[in-house]
């Protein structure tokens, strides 16, 4: 083989181990660190507690849409659409997933005025039992806290209600 033609092959063999260096992970990786797809949402009313104290609250049930995007295994964010209308960002830190949005007219007041709400959404990947982590599992769990205003109503004791949560992917 003529030098130079060695040469050149040789140059392009670096250039590929660079370029491979360099390279994104595979797109099927990458995409199998987030949520993406569609969830049935739960939250259990049944084990609802308000300020620390046990009591039934009505259980919700939606959909939601995911599609996150993620730079490490435990690093993503996205979009969730929920089918009771909202729209909010998702995004994972150190295997948690977290979405929050805030809720009009979530506190009613006996002189019926009502305050808004800050309801926090979060989870992680568990057995279906949500008693063990499992990072490859569709089944995630956790609980949906949702925070009042302080000074809501005329009275300074902020309203906190917090639900067990369940995410299952469904499609």
């Amino acid at each position: 083989m003529h030098p130079h033609y060695a040469a050149v092959g040789l140059s392009m063999a670096a250039a590929a181990v660079i370029a491979s260096c360099n390279a994104m992970p595979p797109a099927a990786a990458a995409d199998g660190w987030g949520l993406n797809g569609t969830y049935t949402a739960t939250s259990n009313g049944e084990w609802a507690k308000s300020n620390d104290i046990f009591h039934n609250e009505t259980s919700l049930r939606s959909t939601w849409t995911i599609s996150t995007t993620c730079s490490y295994p435990t690093e993503c964010t996205g979009t969730v659409t929920s089918t009771w209308g909202w729209t909010a960002p998702i995004y994972q830190t150190g295997g948690v997933w977290y979405v929050k949005h805030p809720v009009d007219n979530w506190q009613p007041c006996p002189d019926g005025t009502s305050w808004p709400g800050l309801q926090v959404f979060r989870f992680v990947p568990t057995n279906p039992d949500g008693d063990t982590v499992d990072p490859t599992s569709s089944v995630l769990t956790g609980a949906d806290e949702t925070t009042g205003t302080s000074g809501a109503c005329g009275r300074s004791n902020t309203l906190f209600i917090t639900m067990p949560f369940k995410l299952v992917k469904t499609g």
